[in-house]
């Protein structure tokens, strides 16, 4: 059988474009070398807990369409982004607001909190030379020193002093007590995982696991009449210009006997001392219950750790610096040549996209595609 489409990978990219070529009276293949759809949401069910395999995904949008679009796939929970950062054993709320600075300072008022920051900040006079300066900058020394610095240094595995301004544009700095991590009009968790909510999307449609698309390009290209790659663009072309750099993240994940081990779904861990960048407690993204509403005996926590991307590692954030946009400006030029191919999703676009961006530019590019 010759398909419309081969769709390399089953996330969220891949499984809203068979989606809607389904919709459109097309022929699809979806492959992935994964044994697992779903991509990085997927998650996994352990004691009734759905675990988020690849680190936590909070699904939060300010798009009505996006929003409308994948309610239709599942029911979402209330669940609201509250993380609180652990600085050696002093709590914090985050995002930074009147309860961090009250924490910080003992201010207790909105004016006395932004006197603080304004007299810390006055400490960079000229254009901010890197990442320390800047966010020193932007919210003072002691945010900086206590909630900023060693939680950056571990993520980029580099000093402050070394990492570009730009990486911090704005810090979010709140003079009331929301401790709503995001400005999103829409947020929550698929109840139930995400799993599911992409085994919706992909209902009818044939998928082949464990089904690695460079061990058999040539034939599963004849099989269909174009592909969508979701990949990364430089493996495709087999990394004739270079390898891409990525941030990796490695999780340890564990089963403990014990109800409650953080009370709370993230806990970040802000100093460069502790090797961990934050514990993920899973069951607090669908309030500690199963299913049926029943209060869960024990706990799924993973720990992150950030590292530098190497060969075999599974790639989470493109390092998209000047060499690094260079790079991919050639590879891109590359893939555009490429007539029956259309390359998306963060990998293949070599971009850093929440999970909305990627609904968003995929229900675009098959807007154009299938109209």
């Amino acid at each position: 059988m010759k398909y419309d489409y081969l769709i390399v990978g089953a996330g969220l990219y891949g499984a809203v474009f068979a989606h809607e070529a389904k919709k459109a009276g097309k022929s699809v293949l979806v492959i992935d070398k994964r044994p697992n759809i779903a991509g990085n949401v997927y998650t996994k069910e352990v004691e009734g807990i759905n675990v988020h395999v690849y680190g936590a995904h909070i699904f939060h949008t300010n798009s009505k369409t996006v929003w409308d679009y994948v309610t239709q796939f599942a029911e979402f929970n209330r669940f609201t982004n509250s993380p609180v950062a652990n600085y050696k054993g002093e709590l914090y709320s985050l995002p930074f607001n009147m309860y961090t600075f009250n924490k910080m300072w003992g201010v207790v008022t909105p004016e006395e909190a932004s006197a603080k920051i304004s007299e810390q900040r006055k400490e960079i006079t000229g254009e901010p030379q890197n990442l320390e300066e800047q966010a020193i900058s932007l919210v003072g020394r002691d945010i900086y020193e206590k909630l900023i610095k060693g939680y950056t240094e571990k993520q980029w595995g580099r000093d402050c002093k070394d990492l570009p301004a730009f990486i911090i544009k704005r810090l979010p700095v709140r003079l009331t007590f929301d401790n709503n991590y995001f400005n999103a009009l829409y947020q929550g968790i698929p109840t139930g995982g995400y799993t599911s909510m992409v085994a919706n999307m992909l209902e009818g449609i044939e998928v082949r696991l464990n089904t690695d698309y460079f061990a058999n390009k040539k034939e599963l290209d004849a099989l269909a009449e174009k592909v969508v790659y979701t990949g990364a663009i430089d493996a495709y072309f087999d990394f004739r210009l270079g390898t891409l750099e990525y941030r990796s993240v490695r999780f340890e994940t564990e089963l403990l006997d014990i109800p409650n081990f953080q009370g709370n779904a993230a806990v970040n861990y802000t100093d460069r001392e502790t090797p961990w960048t934050r514990i993920i407690e899973h069951k607090w993204f669908e309030f500690g219950k199963d299913k049926n509403g029943t209060d869960l005996p024990k706990t799924v926590i993973s720990r992150e750790y950030s590292s530098e991307w190497k060969a075999g590692d599974e790639p989470y954030y493109p390092v998209n610096d000047e060499k690094n946009g260079a790079l991919y400006a050639k590879y891109r030029e590359l893939a555009k040549k490429e007539t029956n191919v259309i390359f998306g999703g963060r990998l293949g676009e070599y971009k850093y996209y929440d999970m909305d961006a990627v609904i968003a530019v995929a229900l675009e590019m098959c807007q154009k595609e299938l109209s």
